[in-house]
């Protein structure tokens, strides 16, 4: 049993989670494969944060299980968020599985599966685990690329949120060790470090630093890059990262803020920490003070007692706000949290309704945008031939994050995959740029 399978789902955090598998079982001679019916182990790393996400997960784990019946497999294992937040009933719920890994045991997963094999038993643990520069791990993402996780767990109450309950309190890493897994990234040809937490913004309050402190010492590592940060809270954001951003031009003037909502009553219900005119004070310093800052942001509709007033409200502030990038979300009632006990439920209908209306707002803007860009040259990394057609080359200017974010099409000229080039935006669309590629 030594040939592997993983399945990531999820967000970056899950990506990173899983590379720390993925090295952890290589170091102990496992190999991989890309294809499930050739494996003798698969592992499906799981999101459990809302309903969408645990269809997912289920949907993948029964998929997989029919390998056992069909294939080589002869042990699936389910780790991740499902099994940490049901440790309780994923026995029942899924006879398929072999073993279940919690969100704290990634880096045990070579030990759990030959305890498995030796027949033992093992439980899912409340996580306390955060990984460093010393655990064993396997980038899975371009190698111009990789994600940085700078703390694990959360303390934040938002009442539609079960976070804290799978990944524990929050706990930053030392600086030191996040330092010297950037090092040695970018000695190995790493360009962007995308710094990734369930709140950035807290970043060191729990060990004596500060993110401003991190982002200017991760700025002064030798190499050309980009550093980008994701996830950061907008409640006390610090004075001191503005300023680090305006001063150290390799720390992308990019921001990703979940703000949720903007009507007071809202947040209120939703627990969120700081008022409405708190993140619109904070959205018009970043806009003042740092020059072509691209800000993205999440937002939830159809909360319990949303009335008709706060969705206006919201679609209000978006239109005043003008992101760059916007996501939004239906309310999901996920058991265990108190928002999913509050009465005035909004329609789904209703809920979906509303966040089409903002999705089709942002579109305008997003265009607007892009369109105001035509003409410019600009730094963009570049990420190789498109996933769309080989002929085109794709690319990403520090405005754009990766996954999430649009990106930039080269249908003229030659960078090289994996460096920085200038490039001259040619065309705008809704999400994406076409441009030519600048001669050095």
């Amino acid at each position: 049993m030594k040939t592997l399978h993983l399945i990531s789902l999820g967000c970056p955090k899950n990506l990173v989670d899983s590379e720390v598998m993925l090295g952890a079982l290589v170091r102990e001679g496992y190999s991989l494969t890309e294809k499930a019916d050739e494996a003798d182990i698969i592992i499906v790393n799981t999101c459990a944060f809302i309903e969408d996400a645990k269809k997912e997960a289920i949907d993948t784990v029964l998929e997989m299980a029919r390998h056992k019946k069909d294939g080589r497999c002869n042990m699936l294992v389910v780790a991740g968020c499902l099994p940490q937040r049901y440790s309780a009933e994923v026995e029942g719920l899924f006879p398929e599985v072999d073993l279940f890994v919690g969100a704290g045991e990634f880096p045990r997963i070579a030990e759990l599966i030959a305890k498995w094999q030796g027949g033992q038993k093992t439980e899912v643990d409340r996580p306390s685990y955060i990984y460093d520069h010393e655990s064993p791990r396997m980038l899975s993402t371009p190698s111009h690329m990789s994600y940085i996780k700078i703390a694990e767990g959360c303390f934040h109450p938002c009442s539609f949120c079960i976070i804290p309950k799978i990944r524990g309190g929050y706990r930053s890493r030392s600086m030191d060790s996040i330092l010297k897994e950037a090092g040695v990234m970018l000695l190995s040809g790493v360009r962007e470090l995308n710094l990734i937490a369930q709140d950035s913004t807290a970043y060191g309050r729990d060990a004596g630093a500060t993110l401003a402190q991190l982002l200017i010492e991760l700025s002064e590592l030798p190499g050309e890059k980009w550093i980008r940060m994701m996830y950061a809270y907008p409640h006390d954001f610090p004075d001191a990262v503005i300023e680090a951003m305006k001063e150290h031009r390799d720390i992308c003037r990019y921001l990703d803020i979940p703000i949720q909502h903007i009507s007071e009553k809202v947040l209120a219900a939703m627990r969120r920490k700081g008022e409405g005119r708190e993140i619109r004070a904070l959205i018009e310093k970043l806009r003042r003070e740092i020059e072509g800052v691209s800000l993205r942001t999440s937002l939830i509709v159809g909360f319990p007692g949303e009335t008709d007033k706060d969705f206006e409200e919201l679609k209000s502030f978006v239109r005043e706000a003008e992101f760059e990038h916007l996501g939004v979300f239906v309310f999901s009632p996920e058991e265990g949290t108190p928002a999913a006990k509050l009465k005035k439920r909004v329609p789904r209908r209703v809920a979906q309704e509303r966040q089409q209306e903002i999705m089709e707002l942002q579109r305008g803007i997003s265009l607007k945008k892009n369109t105001a860009l035509v003409g410019k040259k600009m730094r963009a990394l570049v990420e190789g031939p498109s996933a769309e057609t080989e002929l085109l080359i794709q690319a990403r200017h520090e405005g754009q994050a990766p996954d999430i974010d649009g990106v930039i099409y080269i249908n003229e000229g030659e960078p090289r995959t994996g460096e920085f080039a200038t490039v001259e935006i040619t065309e705008a669309h809704e999400y994406d740029l076409v441009a030519s590629a600048v001669k050095p």
